[in-house]
């Protein structure tokens, strides 16, 4: 592989998420986002997929040889938030009762605006969540 052929089709795009407890945080992305188990190691990480991408939830780590200056850690204040993924719905109110059935904490109903129709939910860890229905297409 030359510098320019990178990604190339082959490439993988893993999300991780730090989480307090990865079988509580399974069982919630499991139960309430519709994630499939791929494997589960030892209570310290998990591998799902969730809409064909991975998602890899570990608990925290110190740093390593090949990280040397970093600390995994989950969020340490649920409202600074530095990354956050977007569901894009067709229906947002009808995504929201999905949702909100299935156990999600909502911090609003979905909000009207001119562009859009969007709620935020977060994981038991306080990542947060977005589901967003285009207005006006």
């Amino acid at each position: 592989m030359s510098a320019s052929e990178f990604p190339t089709p082959e490439v993988e795009l893993t999300h991780l998420l730090v989480v307090v407890d990865a079988e509580a945080s399974r069982q919630w992305y499991q139960s309430v986002l519709g994630a499939t188990l791929v494997h589960a190691y030892g209570g310290t990480s998990v591998v799902m997929k969730l809409q064909g991408q991975w998602l890899l939830l570990v608990t925290g780590g110190e740093p390593t040889a090949d990280k040397p200056t970093v600390t995994f850690a989950p969020p340490a204040d649920r409202d600074t938030v530095s990354s956050e993924m977007i569901f894009g719905v067709p229906d947002c109110q009808a995504a929201y009762e999905v949702l909100r059935s299935r156990g999600a904490v909502f911090l609003t109903p979905p909000v009207e605006y001119d562009w859009e129709i969007r709620a935020y939910f977060r994981d038991p860890d306080g990542h947060l969540f977005e589901i967003s229905e285009p207005r006006n297409r």
